[in-house]
């Protein structure tokens, strides 16, 4: 049988047509401009001259017979980019433009089947292009100014480029996303990138964090207060290697070697303890940080800001002055953001009221060589001093029960008592004889003759007690001032421990907990407290016999904010296996009702460090159900503890969820905030939500 005669096509003629003789159709199928601008696409033709040829037709005159000009059907930016050159006069306007003649057929269909057919660089090849011009010799600057893109681009092609090869191939397989491919990109050693490929392939989590997290398990991140304390030029000055996500829009990074970060840190923080060791302080304590409360016990040296000079003084108040003016004539009359000068000029004078404020202390000396500092670093990254602060031991001697000196220790110290006579000398008298009043007697031939006797301590004790009866039913009558009493006696203890220094039998103890949980010493309260304590300290005076002419001044909402501090810092609400006194957990439980306490606004979240890596994984699911409903915990129900872990703290977030012991009574659980549609807490665990409703990192695991 004779084969069918296969008819040969023919292509359309190819010609040079002069400029001056086209035209732009008014039937191009593209109307939305998109893509490359028309001055960047001149330049780009201008460079390398025009690549694509046009595509046009020969416009048909009124005789219905073809005329010696061409409309553009296909290539309008182009034919835009050449007008734009031939009107800056860079192209004559009768310069030949490579054109492709169309005869037959239907203009508006060439021109939709260019746009159609065309199919884009797939994003490896544009990757390995520019790799390939970076490796002919062309810089990052140079590649991006001929492609009219940012340099920041360019640096993360090449990094997409420089992933293992053999990621490179799945990705061209569609066998990864192109964010899972950006996430590799934070290393650089491809038998890492490989191995984490394969765990991720073998997981039921593809999330683009969980990749991040197995290839710097072993890094510190550069938002780290540590890093940012030594900072990243110095760590990488010595030999360290930083990786970083050029994809990141918060500029993230992490440190490769933790060892070495260590040593710098401790180099660091060791040689600004000299510095300030050189200002006097009997010792030093340094530590990148410490536990929360670890200036319990100890007694804290207040010293003065050094004062301003009459002209410093004016300087603060002029600057004041302007900075009122400034508030008052932008931030009243307009809504609109502040002059970029006016802008730098708050910055500046904010800058100068700061230093005003945060002048040198100047400290006793006779404290400072009893004193210490402890030298640590702050939430920030920066250096942390905390100075004055006595130990017990290291406090100068007082003389016995004077007010310096704790009642109990007196006692125990006074194993006879010593009657001083009024020519100065001193006898021992029996302790028994004395408190009974006979050892006075026996001094009565010692006493001079013109001089009064002094009274039997008994007979003074028993007067004492008669005024002791009164001052109680006194101040039982005279509510206000028995609570500035009371507020005395817990200054004293809370500030200067001083307890004997007030005559009330009040003790007021600040107990450290016996836990330091994970972000204690950081945590909202925690900080709120240490400011509003430094506060007080600042404002109460220095010596303690002028304490009760302080608070007698105060107003009363001074008095009340000072007293709730105060009975504030001796709440113990820890729950502790070896002190089960139901008495002490009611009381919290109603304090935080009178409160209204939700731990939820102070900070408290549920994270695989403060909670879920440290409980069954039946505890999770718990969570998750109570939380996001039963749907959601169904879901991650087969996973193992640190991923379930994971994927939990990611459903708890900003939802409110809290765990029994931190929950307030009368206060409802958080309700079921799932994902929409996802089922109700008492739903059938065999209705869980459409897939196409869930989080892409939990449908994966279908």
């Amino acid at each position: 049988m004779a084969k069918a005669k296969v008819e040969k096509i023919t292509l359309s003629q190819a010609r040079d047509i002069p400029f001056d003789r086209l035209v732009l159709s008014t039937r191009n199928v593209r109307r939305v401009r998109a893509g490359v601008s028309i001055e960047e696409l001149a330049e780009d033709i201008a460079r390398r001259t025009l690549l694509q040829s046009l595509s046009v037709r020969a416009v048909i005159g009124e005789d219905g017979q073809p005329t010696d000009r061409y409309e553009v059907q296909a290539g309008g930016r182009r034919y835009r980019a050449l007008e734009l050159l031939v009107k800056q006069k860079r192209l004559a306007r009768n310069a030949p433009i490579p054109c492709i003649v169309r005869e037959g057929g239907i203009l508006e269909e060439d021109s939709l089947a260019e746009n159609c057919q065309r199919v884009s660089l797939h994003a490896l090849d544009q990757f390995r292009a520019f790799q390939s011009l970076k490796e002919q010799g062309l810089g990052e600057e140079e590649i991006a100014a001929r492609f009219f893109v940012t340099p920041q681009i360019v640096k993360q092609r090449l990094k997409l480029a420089s992933v293992s090869p053999g990621l490179l191939e799945v990705y061209a397989d569609d066998g990864m996303s192109l964010e899972q491919l950006m996430a590799f990109t934070i290393s650089d050693d491809h038998a890492r990138q490989e191995q984490v490929w394969e765990t991720v392939q073998r997981s039921y989590n593809k999330e683009l964090y969980y990749i991040r997290k197995l290839l710097t398990e072993n890094t510190v991140r550069a938002t780290d207060k540590r890093a940012r304390f030594v900072g990243l030029a110095a760590y990488e000055e010595a030999g360290g290697i930083v990786l970083r996500d050029l994809f990141s829009q918060n500029d993230e990074g992490w440190l490769q070697d933790a060892a070495l970060l260590e040593r710098l840190v401790t180099e660091k923080l060791t040689a600004e303890a000299e510095t300030i060791k050189a200002e006097g302080w009997k010792w030093i304590e340094v530590a990148p940080d410490f536990p929360y409360g670890h200036t319990a016990g100890l007694r804290r040296v207040m010293g003065e800001t050094e004062p301003l000079s009459d002209e410093e003084h004016a300087r603060r108040e002029a600057l004041r002055s302007e900075f009122e003016e400034i508030e008052q004539r932008y931030f009243q009359e307009s809504d609109e953001d502040l002059p970029e000068e006016i802008d730098r000029r708050l910055a500046e004078i904010e800058a100068a009221l700061d230093a005003f404020e945060n002048r040198p202390v100047i400290y006793d000396a006779q404290e400072v060589v009893r004193a210490g500092a402890f030298v640590s670093i702050d939430g920030d990254g920066k250096l942390k001093v905390e100075r004055g602060y006595v130990r017990p031991e290291d406090e100068a001697p007082t003389e016995p029960g004077s007010d310096g000196q704790d009642t109990d220790a007196f006692n125990r110290d006074m194993q006879e008592i010593v009657h001083v006579g009024r020519n100065g000398e001193a006898r021992q008298v029996d302790p028994a004889a004395a408190l009974s009043g006979n050892g006075a007697q026996a001094d009565d031939t010692e006493a001079e003759e013109d001089g009064l006797k002094p009274l039997s301590e008994r007979l003074v004790m028993e007067l004492t007690a008669h005024r002791t009866l009164a001052l109680r039913d006194a101040l039982a009558g005279d509510p206000d001032i028995a609570f500035l009493a009371a507020l005395h006696a817990l200054v004293l203890q809370t500030f200067w421990r001083y307890p004997t220094a007030s005559c009330l039998e009040i003790r007021a103890e600040s107990p450290t907990p016996t836990v330091q949980g994970p972000g204690l010493k950081e945590s909202q309260s925690a900080k709120a407290i240490g400011e509003r304590h430094a506060n007080w300290e600042k404002q109460l005076p220095d010596e303690l016999e002028l304490l009760w002419e302080f608070l007698c001044d105060c107003d009363h909402d001074s008095r009340m904010a000072l007293f709730a501090h105060c009975v504030s810092l001796t709440v113990n609400a820890v729950h502790e296996p070896w002190n089960r006194t139901q008495g002490r957990r009611r009381h919290a439980d109603q304090l935080a009702c009178a409160v209204s306490l939700d731990m939820t606004a102070a900070g408290w979240k549920p994270t695989v460090e403060s909670y879920l890596n440290r409980v069954p994984k039946a505890r999770i699911l718990e969570a998750v159900t109570e939380a996001k409903g039963a749907g959601m915990a169904e879901l991650i129900e087969g996973l193992k503890k640190s991923d379930m872990a994971e994927q939990a703290e990611r459903l708890l977030a900003d939802t409110g969820w809290l765990p029994e012991p931190l929950r307030t009574p009368g206060i409802e659980p958080v309700a079921v905030t799932g994902e929409p549609g996802s089922p109700e807490p008492d739903a059938s665990p065999s209705e869980p939500p459409a897939a196409a409703e869930l989080p892409a990192f939990l449908t994966a695991a279908e």
